[in-house]
């Protein structure tokens, strides 16, 4: 076949491990895996909501990559949707769209993988605006936010907060609000206008703290969906996907959510009342915590007072309440909340090993793996 070269970028083979195929993901700039056999022949497809459903079940990503298409089997898509390689690009739209899907192979008529095609190629959709939060104190880094605020601080060559702006520009987002209360002047005389950066940059200025979520209705109304990031995040999350799956489940609003595990340091009793049932030692604990990311559809906007104090976990307590549709979206990238001391060394650390770089991927470099 002529493209094989060009298709390794994408491909991985049944006999390889969930790893694998989530490093494949992270790699091309299709974010797919395609699982293929024998001399091409397709087998199926691993899409990044794939890895987060088998996260999310606490699967072990060292299993083979066939039992998470055995788990697949369960869903909507037992075997892979395909098209035919003469396909038109209408036909593929139209596929795609019928089917909420946002990648396509196309096979020859021996179902042999000749390209992989996503909807952005052959659709035109719209970026959501984003807004960082980014008006807090910082008390807990004193003496560093004495004179800075928290998102100016430098994490390797740049502030905290020109990372997520890269990180924007990157997932096609370019229209970006940053909202301010503590010494704003620094980050705007940084910034400008987003000019320099390649983006259009706005401010929002809090005359009194509203909160993570009060700032929101200072904005002017849209259609679109908001991404509201915290200004003390650092992550490579792929925005992208996550506006998809909010897309997808037709969600007032979608939080991000990372994995925390907790070790206690004792032996737990297991008890009823005063007799004791068994003994766990040390156990390892869990949880998915909020991880300062959301997506926010329209019509959540309206249960935001306006004027006032207002936070996100509010917002959803609210959403909650009047039986709106909240959605979680695991976090299997890099994440790091900086809210002390400890954190930011981390931050500082992950900068000199190159763990928050990531490619810059244009459409020239997107057709070639096509």
């Amino acid at each position: 076949m002529e493209k094989i070269d060009i298709l390794d970028s994408v491909c991985v083979r049944l006999e390889d491990k969930v790893q694998d195929a989530i490093s494949c993901i992270e790699k091309n700039v299709k974010k797919v895996a395609v699982v293929v056999g024998e001399d091409y022949h397709l087998e199926g497809i691993i899409t990044d909501g794939d890895i987060r459903r088998f996260f999310l079940e606490k699967k072990d990503f060292s299993l083979p990559i066939k039992e998470l298409l055995e788990q697949k089997k369960k869903g909507p898509y037992p075997s892979p949707l395909r098209a035919s390689s003469q396909a038109s690009k209408e036909e593929l739209r139209k596929i795609m769209e019928e089917n909420m899907i946002r990648h396509i192979p196309l096979v020859d008529e021996k179902n042999r993988i000749c390209q992989l095609i996503t909807l952005r190629e052959v659709s035109q959709s719209s970026s959501p605006r984003a807004i960082i939060m980014a008006g807090g104190y910082g008390k807990r880094l004193h003496p560093l936010t004495q004179n800075l605020p928290k998102p100016m601080l430098p994490v390797g060559d740049r502030p905290l907060i020109e990372h997520t702006i890269e990180n924007l520009k990157l997932a096609g987002i370019h229209h970006v609000y940053i909202s301010t209360h503590y010494m704003p002047e620094k980050i705007k005389e940084h910034f400008g206008n987003g000019e320099e950066h390649d983006i259009n940059l706005r401010y929002i200025t809090e005359e009194s703290p509203l909160g993570t979520a009060g700032a929101i209705r200072l904005l002017e109304e849209s259609e679109e969906p908001l991404l509201v990031i915290n200004g003390d995040i650092l992550t490579k999350l792929d925005y992208d996907t996550m506006l998809r799956h909010h897309q997808e489940n037709k969600a007032a609003l979608t939080v991000a959510v990372k994995k925390y595990d907790f070790k206690v340091p004792y032996g737990v009793v297991e008890s009823e009342g005063f007799l004791v049932k068994g003994l766990v030692e040390k156990p390892s604990l869990s949880f998915f915590v909020n991880a300062g990311i959301y997506l926010l559809s329209p019509k959540s906007l309206q249960y935001i007072p306006k004027e006032k104090r207002f936070d996100m976990t509010e917002l959803i307590e609210k959403l909650l309440e009047e039986k709106c549709s909240v959605h979680s979206f695991p976090i299997v990238e890099y994440w790091l909340d900086i809210g002390k001391h400890s954190d930011y060394e981390q931050a500082q650390n992950d900068a000199r090993d190159g763990k928050l770089e990531r490619k810059q991927v244009s459409k020239k470099d997107d057709h070639k793996n096509t």
